[in-house]
């Protein structure tokens, strides 16, 4: 007796949620560039059509995307050491955002009011006010951090160069500083070439002097 595939194969029904992965899996891979719902319903193998029955239309996909993204950080605690819960958060974020590396821009660019972003936004405020952060001071606070976040993040997708490489590069580019010319540029190029800094930013030391001029506004109105 024959079995066809549509007979030993389970069927997955459609739903929001599987459509959600599938398009974060689909923007992961290929840019969110190569998001369309027409893209979407061929990676799920259905009509496009049939993706209305779950999803408005691509905004509503996109904002879901971000949900999701966002419920993968980690969310601060209230009490104890604000400064290595909100460095956690930090960590957190710029880890996601180089995992999914599309999400920083529609993050970015999109007014996301879901529960994952609400939670997210809330225990942050909480945080920093339970620390003694005034409302307005707190709101500055986490804007400020996440400004670093979203900064360097799309700093270091976009970067054109790997850390094996910088080196080369600095080298083969000395003859356009010359030390007469550009003397403390000609200098760091040297300290690169010669192996004495890698020349790579950190982002873990950018947060940490943020995180430690920030507690000056502890306390303030």
């Amino acid at each position: 007796m024959n079995i066809s595939n549509s007979d030993t194969v389970p069927h997955v029904p459609l739903s929001r949620e599987r459509i959600l992965l599938v398009a974060i899996r689909l923007a992961d891979e290929s840019g969110i560039e190569a998001l369309s719902m027409r893209r979407l319903a061929q990676e799920l193998g259905v009509k496009a059509m049939s993706l209305y029955n779950h999803v408005a239309n691509k905004d509503d996909v996109l904002d879901g995307m971000v949900e999701r993204v966002v419920s993968e950080i980690e969310i601060p605690h209230l009490g104890g050491d604000w400064k290595l819960a909100m460095r956690r958060r930090a960590i957190s974020a710029h880890e996601v955002l180089l995992r999914h590396p599309w999400a920083a821009m529609v993050l970015m660019s999109r007014v996301n009011v879901g529960p994952a972003m609400l939670r997210y936004v809330d225990a942050t405020l909480g945080c920093l006010c339970e620390a003694g952060f005034s409302l307005k001071m707190a709101d500055h606070v986490w804007n400020v951090i996440d400004s670093h976040i979203y900064g360097f993040t799309l700093q270091e997708l976009n970067f054109p160069l790997e850390a094996t490489e910088y080196s080369e590069v600095a080298k083969a580019g000395l003859a356009l500083i010359p030390a007469d010319s550009y003397p403390y540029l000609n200098r760091l190029t040297h300290e690169v070439i010669e192996g004495r800094y890698d020349g790579m930013h950190d982002f873990e030391f950018g947060l940490d002097l943020l995180l430690n001029s920030l507690a000056q506004f502890q306390d303030l109105i």
